[in-house]
């Protein structure tokens, strides 16, 4: 009785539909027994009943190994605006036995889980590649199986949502192209650092003209000899619009987090510190600007 109680809740959660095979075995079973019916004969009535058993017990072994198992969202990492990130949702098994053929979905994407183990979780990320800064809700996921014959589609919906933060795109100028136009305030070229590729913001006379002729355009990378303790970014310096103002900010936050460097940036109504403030709670700030 007890095995009942729990095969009807699984049941409860479980949608199910319709496959070309299930139609096929539904043609099957009406064919055999229109020829069991008209001839007799003894070798169609077993083959109809053994196609009807393989069907019928394909129901509840596919609910079963589907019925069992729950999804969970975990706190993804820094997301992007029109950059593709992660979402990892942890996949728990609470049967004993394994879960088979399982599929987890979102809109177009299809990712298939492999065998879940009884008794066990495993982590997938869904890809995700927000259009816009600002919260992002993802929803609408679920586990999908075939499982064992294709004859049904069962779904298992996950009816959680996972909410997370957006950070602007991290686009612009880079910060040592920003150090080279505001030479003079943050510092004075000490020693030769290499080559890099030019794009464009760089001095002419730091053209490296050797690999020029070799078709290749680099300039000359020298490292800094700082005067100043942190750097100033001001907001409405960095760009032609809001958006591109905190693409740019978000841009040298992030080189500036890479390279260990402090720095301040000088909002509308607000100096943010990075000595005050952490990296994720100054992003926050642009995110939500």
């Amino acid at each position: 009785m007890k095995s009942l109680r729990t095969f009807a809740q699984i049941y409860k959660r479980i949608d199910q539909h319709a496959t070309v095979f299930s139609v096929l075995v539904v043609a099957l079973l009406f064919g055999l027994f229109l020829e069991a019916y008209m001839h007799d004969f003894n070798l169609v009535y077993i083959t109809l009943f053994f196609i009807f058993s393989l069907a019928f017990s394909a129901a509840p072994i596919g609910i079963l190994n589907l019925g069992h198992l729950e999804a969970a969202y975990l706190h993804p990492g820094r997301l992007f605006a029109r950059q593709e990130g992660q979402i990892p949702i942890e996949i728990s098994n609470h049967s004993r036995t394994t879960s088979w053929s399982v599929t987890l979905h979102d809109g177009n994407t299809s990712l298939p889980l492999g065998p879940v183990k009884g008794e066990s979780s495993k982590v997938v990320k869904l890809p995700v590649t927000p259009k816009k800064r600002g919260t992002f809700v993802h929803k609408n996921a679920y586990l999908e199986s075939k499982y064992p014959l294709s004859t049904a589609r069962l779904v298992l919906k996950i009816h959680a949502a996972c909410e997370a933060l957006v950070y602007p795109e991290p686009k612009g100028v880079p910060l040592e192209s920003f150090l080279e136009q505001e030479e003079a305030f943050y510092g004075e070229e000490k020693e030769f650092d290499g080559l890099r590729a030019y794009d464009g913001s760089q001095k002419l006379s730091h053209i490296h003209w050797a690999s020029v002729a070799k078709g290749e355009m680099s300039v000359k990378v020298f490292s800094k000899e700082t005067r100043t303790p942190k750097l100033v970014f001001h907001f409405q310096r960095a760009g032609k619009n809001d958006e591109a103002r905190l693409s740019q900010l978000c841009l040298w936050v992030l080189e500036c987090e890479k390279r260990n460097l402090p720095f301040m940036i000088q909002m509308p109504r607000r100096l943010l510190h990075s000595t005050k403030e952490s990296i994720d709670e100054i992003l926050e700030t642009l995110a939500r600007y």
